[in-house]
């Protein structure tokens, strides 16, 4: 019999392994698939962004989902001992923009290979290709698991560490949800985030900006009554299929909720949109604009609009403005129309996107939704329905923006998961 089971090679479950053997817990590690940190193998765009050394309350507000229910595990593993876990590993880390920090060789292969080398040499035994059909449940305690082979494995602790649905090649496939649902659980919705957001816009369609970036510009998503519900700053990517990047990326949830809120309120919608904003000039004011593009056209006053303002933006972005105020880029200074002109100033701060969706929960960076959290103990991640099972990572209704924000969450709770679950197992005797 184990002390601990952990479901999960992820980056909480590996982490879990680390806390719970280094806690003196007989350990045992599965994963259904050939290997494990397949998800940590791939984060930071191949460099693994391991944390992200922002304060504690810094921390919690750039994890919108549920953030708050982290502060206890936080301030018992948080970024400054992720970081100084990594460090006293070996491993040089390096703080890169926005708090980001990621290993100095650049490569995720060093943290999945340092962490494989911290729970083999704690003695964890770690089977591989071998997925799991149940946790098994007796008396209000969780006794171990039944693998797809039908043989048993006993334990006094299960940790369930098998991530969301999201970019599922990593073996994300929601199997944890109903292991979960057995023991009780209500699982919420689930929904992508951190993911691209789809446009049926024309000039979307008509692929007029495809593959142009645009950094620091600000993007806001709008509700129904015309009110701000949220506003990101950073870069973007016009795409075949609508928005993404970082800022596209951040706002991608709060247009998920927004749409179903307007499904839910006229069902006989059929194509509910939700409007962004991109704000392509966040330093200058509307005012400014209409001066500044004014005074460049006197400048040259026999020379078309079009020409006179190819340095000032992005040219197709200048000629797609232009035709939706109905100005005719050829015309020169002394026939702008003050009206159309105004228009064109306040669209270069608020250009309008129809959004109608977002790429499918598969193909987003990370899940929301989850495990109910008013069912977990946030001191522990002991569930409260179950005596002896335990949750960490992606599975819980926890989610955060990308920038080393969701593996932070995935490591804080590991460790709590895994210290607790072996101080646990240390006081249970079962037969």
């Amino acid at each position: 019999m184990y002390d601990v089971i952990i479901i999960g090679g992820g980056p909480s479950g590996l982490m879990a392994a680390v806390a719970a053997s280094g806690n003196g817990a007989s350990v045992l590690l599965i994963d259904k698939g050939d290997k494990l940190g397949r998800k940590l193998g791939i984060s930071g765009g191949g460099r693994c962004n391991v944390t992200n050394a922002s304060e504690l309350d810094e921390l919690i507000r750039n994890i919108p989902g549920n953030g708050k229910f982290l502060f206890s595990a936080l301030n018992q593993f948080g970024s400054r001992e992720i970081i100084a876990f990594f460090e006293g590993m070996g491993i040089a880390l390096k703080e890169e923009d926005r708090g980001r920090m990621f290993p100095v060789s650049d490569k995720a292969k060093t943290v999945v290979d340092a962490l494989l080398s911290k729970v083999k040499e704690q003695g964890v035994e770690i089977r591989v290709n071998m997925p799991i059909k149940e946790v098994l449940y007796e008396e209000g305690r969780v006794r171990g698991v039944r693998l797809a082979s039908g043989d048993k494995l006993a334990g006094k602790t299960v940790i369930v560490a098998t991530g969301g649905k999201s970019v599922p090649k990593t073996g994300s496939t929601g199997d944890g949800y109903p292991w979960a649902k057995k023991a009780g659980h209500t699982i919420t919705d689930l929904y992508p985030t951190e993911v691209p957001l789809t446009s049926e816009e024309p000039w979307i369609r008509n692929k007029d900006l495809q593959g142009i970036s645009l950094r620091d510009v600000t993007l806001s998503v709008w509700n129904a009554k015309g009110k701000r519900i949220v506003q990101h700053e950073g870069d973007m990517i016009f795409t075949h299929f609508g928005l993404s990047g970082p800022a596209a990326l951040r706002c991608s949830q709060f247009v998920v909720k927004e749409l179903k809120k307007r499904k839910e309120a006229e069902p006989d919608l059929s194509h509910p949109t939700a409007l962004v904003t991109i704000d392509l000039m966040p330093g200058r004011s509307e005012a400014e604009i209409y001066d500044e593009t004014i005074s460049l056209a006197k400048q040259e006053p026999k020379k078309a609009i079009k020409n006179v303002l190819r340095n000032y933006m992005q040219e197709r972005i200048l000629e797609l403005l232009l035709k939706q105020t109905g100005i005719n880029g050829d015309i020169t200074y002394d026939n702008i129309p003050k009206g159309p002109w105004l228009e064109f100033s306040k669209r270069i701060k608020n250009f309008p996107v129809a959004i109608n969706g977002t790429l499918s929960i598969e193909e987003a960076f990370v899940t929301g939704g989850g495990i109910h959290l008013k069912e977990i103990d946030p001191k522990t991640m002991e569930s409260k329905l179950m005596q002896g099972l335990y949750f960490c990572g992606e599975v819980l209704d926890i989610h955060g923006y990308t920038g080393g924000y969701n593996i932070t969450a995935a490591f804080t709770t590991g460790h709590l998961a895994g210290t607790n679950a072996a101080e646990n197992a240390s006081l249970v005797n079962l037969n």
